[in-house]
């Protein structure tokens, strides 16, 4: 008995002895400073700026400034077994992950390091990019921010007291088979709720990312953190008269069907109300000129940043992170106005609605003294457009 005791020891010893340690490194990743794609290809092409453009979406000048930014925030430092991926490195994967979509796979093969140090990186770096850069590319809006966008938008749309036009967009996820955000703590494990509030010059003014429910929820803006700080007063401002006018009417945002009608919100009259009432159809007509903004706002952020142009697949946290430092480069570059702005591929309308659905229309309705400003609006247009044609 004792001797088949003894014997069972011996085999599992020599076991552990053969069992294979696991590796720190794979082998093809000890090869990252020679064959890696940073070391192999992105310090080539500092010395050619168009190229680089096209590979980081933004001018070399614009890298470094971001670079200088997060260094900070993103730089590891070396161990005793292993040296730590630098901080130009680090933000070249983020970069390249935003500008492609790619896969963390793809990222990991191309870089040489390990598929969940890319999502370590791109979740570090997207908030570190998000918190340096938002203070001065997307700041909290004060009155001269109000001001400023209205003074756009009846300029450049004829849209006087519009301070933005107000946009949801559903984000296609897909979550990895293990992760946590597949069990009840979210409502809608296949996309995130993006909210946004743009300026008439094709920039985000405020961005709200979260898990507000599905696509079949008529409601879901009431959800967001940005209904609740409108209707707290922290946004907006106070009424004034249309030019020309005595009564004051609100400032308002812009949305589209998938929007209730509120005193601060205007959307298109229904279609079967604009028959035979030519200032309801001219009042629709502002408002899709207006609106105009979002589709080049979004048109020109998912041709950049390339992740929104298919499924994002990691967790709802990460992706939190990733849309919001998005949004916020897309600010970033578009204040800059740097590069060559010719030189990226088109992407038509259909590749754009594949893993962007707007929000679901809703026929919901309000009150009367809400219509009463609309109607106002549509009067004071029709009214100008009839002193136009005089």
């Amino acid at each position: 008995m004792s001797s088949d005791s003894d014997e069972e020891e011996v085999l599992l010893l020599i076991a552990l002895l053969k069992r294979k340690k696991r590796k720190w490194v794979d082998n093809v990743n000890l090869k990252r400073h020679r064959y890696g794609e940073y070391h192999r290809l992105c310090k080539e092409l500092e010395s050619n700026e168009d190229r680089f453009y096209y590979y980081y979406r933004m001018s070399k000048d614009c890298v470094e400034e971001i670079y200088l930014a997060v260094k900070d925030d993103i730089m590891k430092l070396d161990t005793t077994f292993r040296r730590a991926i630098g901080p130009k490195e680090r933000l070249a994967i983020c970069l390249r992950y935003l500008t492609t979509g790619d896969s963390y796979r793809i990222i990991a093969d191309s870089f040489r390091v390990g598929r969940s140090t890319v999502g370590c990186i791109v979740k570090n770096v997207s908030r570190a990019i998000w918190t340096n850069l938002y203070p001065k590319y997307m700041p909290t809006p004060t009155d001269d921010t109000w001001r400023q966008s209205e003074i756009g938008y009846r300029e450049n749309w004829n849209f006087p007291n519009c301070l933005g036009c107000i946009d949801g967009k559903h984000i296609a996820i897909k979550c990895p088979p293990n992760s946590k955000n597949r069990s009840i703590e979210y409502e809608n494990p296949d996309s995130i709720v993006l909210f946004t509030i743009i300026d008439p010059f094709n920039k985000f003014i405020i961005v709200d990312v979260g898990d507000y429910g599905d696509l079949y929820d008529t409601r879901i803006f009431e959800k967001s953190v940005l209904y609740r700080d409108i209707l707290s007063k922290k946004l907006l401002l106070p009424s004034k008269p249309l030019p020309g006018m005595e009564e004051c009417v609100p400032h308002v945002l812009i949305g589209n069907e998938g929007f209730v009608i509120q005193r601060f919100l205007m959307r298109p009259y229904p279609r079967a109300a604009t028959f035979n009432d030519k200032c309801k159809m001219h009042f629709n007509d502002r408002i899709w000129q207006a609106r105009s903004v979002v589709q080049t706002t979004f048109n020109n952020l998912t041709e950049k940043w390339r992740i929104f142009n298919r499924p994002i697949e990691t967790n709802v946290d990460n992706i939190m992170h990733i849309v919001k430092a998005a949004c916020c480069l897309h600010n970033y570059v578009s204040i800059k106005q740097q590069g060559p702005v010719s030189i990226e591929s088109q992407i038509t309308i259909s590749n754009l609605s594949k893993a962007l659905t707007p929000i679901r229309s809703t026929n919901l309705r309000s009150s009367v003294a809400v219509f009463k400003v609309r109607d106002t609006f549509a009067a004071y247009f029709y009214k100008d457009i009839l002193n136009c044609d005089k």
